[in-house]
């Protein structure tokens, strides 16, 4: 529970301490430590109960079985009778209790931002460094709660940090913390906290290297025996030292003359990034769009969009005539601005606005469509991405994205079993 240092009394409700006659209501923080079992709350809220108490706040933890319990009331009647009855309940039942007179009764806040710390694993060491990098920019740790054990340690911080409306202070907070991440091998995610965290309702993906494994054109390539010259001109787009569009023409001119039957091969041989079903089958259950916007080709990733149900794609067209590939593109080229204007399409199409949605990529063609979105994920991404990306993941397991997002791996599961699909592949 998070307080302001003032202590005072309170009135009874629709009085003020000052008038004549009022009742004058002490404030009691009451908290109840000790092994979790059933009864414990029932226990105490029944020794409460004959005390002339109003609650003000409840807030209960339970961390691997050792129970916090936290009830924050106003006592109308004598506040040393009050705690005598709380410490015989408590006594009785084995669980510890101390008692706060005329605790500060301000409430919540929301906190200003959300810090999800991913690692393999997550060091004392590095979560000092994180901690300490947050008091030095004057925030404060609200609350902490493990979001993942499975296929990261995942660690959610609710945070508060003074001068939250300010881009400065934004800016300065995210660079800290992403030098932190640097030093000490671990993926650090930083958003903005209240609503607009949860108000997220449309996921764009890209698709190579990113919703699969490995580049499409590549591997058509390989077919035609170019796959190392294909390679050589897609590491350099991806790297922003090539335009996309010229790349495009140059890298799908070497299929020429290539049979098309190859497009259906490297289709049925696509393989999806770990994560990514267990992602996409989660975030429809939360009721989000999901699309895929790729620089790739729709013959290739059509299929796959299907399997995994997705409601909106948007990729290349490869011009086949009489069997063969001419070595052209047909119709719009899906290139950077292309895909930022792709995602704009799909959000006004379902009616989301652009602060509602995602995107996430790994190369420099993926840098508008970060840009425009309300959170731009860059996922094992080249240094041109991560620059202007919000969150970036080092970690090849796009099920992290969850995690950033505030779903936790025990919610996933509950939900996989109860669907039937519930499984953890063992981790090399």
């Amino acid at each position: 529970m998070a307080h302001s240092p003032e202590s005072h009394t309170t009135s009874a409700p629709g009085s003020a301490s000052s008038a004549p006659g009022a009742v004058v209501k002490t404030t009691l923080l009451i908290t109840v430590t000790g092994p979790d079992k059933p009864g414990v709350t029932s226990v105490l809220m029944g020794a409460l109960a004959g005390q002339q108490v109003s609650l003000l706040d409840v807030e209960q933890v339970v961390i691997h079985d050792q129970l916090t319990l936290g009830v924050l009331v106003a006592a109308a009647g004598d506040p040393e009778r009050v705690q005598d009855v709380i410490e015989q309940a408590m006594s009785s039942i084995g669980m510890a209790v101390t008692v706060e007179v005329n605790a500060p009764t301000d409430g919540h806040r929301p906190s200003s931002h959300a810090v999800v710390i991913l690692g393999s694993p997550v060091t004392a060491r590095a979560f000092s460094a994180v901690a300490a990098e947050l008091a030095g920019q004057g925030g404060n740790i609200d609350s902490i709660r493990g979001v993942a054990d499975y296929p990261l340690t995942g660690l959610e911080l609710m945070v508060s940090v003074a001068g939250r409306d300010n881009v400065a202070a934004d800016a300065a907070l995210r660079k800290g913390l992403a030098e932190v991440a640097s030093h000490h091998a671990i993926d650090i995610a930083v958003e903005h906290g209240g609503l607009a965290r949860r108000a997220k309702r449309l996921i764009v993906f890209d698709v190579d290297s990113t919703l699969i494994q490995g580049e499409v054109i590549e591997m058509l390539a390989a077919h035609a025996g170019r796959e190392a010259e294909v390679a050589a001109v897609t590491e350099a787009a991806m790297r922003g030292e090539l335009d996309f569009a010229q790349s495009l023409h140059q890298r799908v001119a070497a299929l020429a003359g290539l049979d098309a039957a190859v497009l259906d091969e490297v289709a049925a041989s696509l393989q999806l990034t770990p994560g990514a079903r267990t992602t996409i089958r989660t975030l429809h259950r939360l009721g989000y769009h999901c699309g895929v916007v790729s620089g790739g080709f729709r013959q290739v990733i059509d299929g796959l969009a299907h399997e995994l149900e997705l409601d909106f794609v948007r990729a290349n067209t490869l011009e086949v005539v009489d069997g063969k590939l001419t070595g052209k593109v047909i119709g719009e080229i899906i290139d950077r601005p292309g895909k930022a204007s792709a995602l704009r399409m799909f959000a006004d199409e379902v009616g989301v606005p652009m602060e509602q949605t995602i995107a996430v990529g790994d190369g420099a063609n993926d840098i508008d469509m970060l840009s425009v979105a309300g959170l731009g994920i860059a996922f094992n991404a080249k240094p041109a991405l991560r620059e202007v990306a919000d969150a970036a993941l080092n970690y090849p397991f796009l099920d992290a994205v969850l995690f950033i997002l505030g779903v936790t791996r025990d919610e996933i599961e509950a939900a996989d079993a109860a669907d039937g699909v519930l499984r953890r592949v063992p981790l090399e």
